[in-house]
């Protein structure tokens, strides 16, 4: 995986203490809220500063400018999701391997659907903001994940099919349930998407994309 963007560091480059961390992380946490609601052009560092309660000369201690939060909250949007699928090695079991991937992105839907509606949000606009991260590193740890799957192909472990194209299957298909839930719940007449039911996209996904990779899905309890 390349080297994201470090998130937790002073201004000097230097490691963060703990309770530079732990106020870094609550300016994440708020800016994400502001952006998934407002965009990166409705948010304003002062509206930011009040979601986390800290005055704005303070936030910019923490961050020159928004700009710089904006790409902050993208690097740790991308560290949470790429670090699951980092792991995966060609010694790996497929379908016990993409049964935990397609797990671990479904609950990151859950847990920070925000986090995952800005991501969609900038890449529709164009992605300007991601240029610097989607670069030749990151092209090629995209390649390298792809590899470890063509060499399951290779070895016999499953199907024969393009990579790539699986690669976007389970990207797109698991974070559907965070970027486009309210078309769900409106479809299904719920109020709203409660555990059971990301558990049960999680099994329902886990069948269909394993089974399209003829793989058999993992027993689980």
């Amino acid at each position: 995986m390349p080297a994201a963007t470090p998130l937790l560091q002073s201004n000097t480059g230097k490691p963060a203490g703990r309770i530079r961390q732990k106020n870094e992380k609550a300016i994440i946490a708020a800016a994400e809220e502001q952006f998934a609601r407002h965009g990166y052009k409705g948010t304003s560092m002062n509206t930011i500063a009040q979601a986390v309660g800290l005055p704005k000369a303070n936030l910019h201690y923490y961050f020159n400018n928004k700009q710089g939060l904006y790409v902050a909250v993208m690097a740790s949007i991308l560290e949470q999701w790429d670090g699951s699928f980092s792991h995966l090695t060609a010694k790996d079991d497929p379908a016990t391997a993409l049964g935990g991937y397609i797990r671990a992105k479904i609950e990151f839907s859950r847990t920070r659907p925000l986090a995952s509606r800005i991501f969609a949000m900038e890449v529709i606009s164009g992605g300007e903001y991601l240029s610097g991260h989607f670069n030749q590193d990151y092209r090629d740890w995209f390649r390298g994940r792809a590899a470890v799957f063509q060499s399951w192909i290779d070895a016999g472990k499953m199907d024969p099919i393009d990579p790539m194209h699986l690669i976007f299957l389970l990207w797109s298909s698991t974070q559907h349930y965070a970027d486009f839930a309210s078309q769900i719940c409106r479809l299904t007449g719920k109020s709203s998407l409660r555990k059971a039911d990301f558990e049960e996209a999680a099994d329902n996904l886990e069948r269909i994309i394993l089974k399209g990779c003829g793989l058999t899905p993992p027993v689980r309890g």
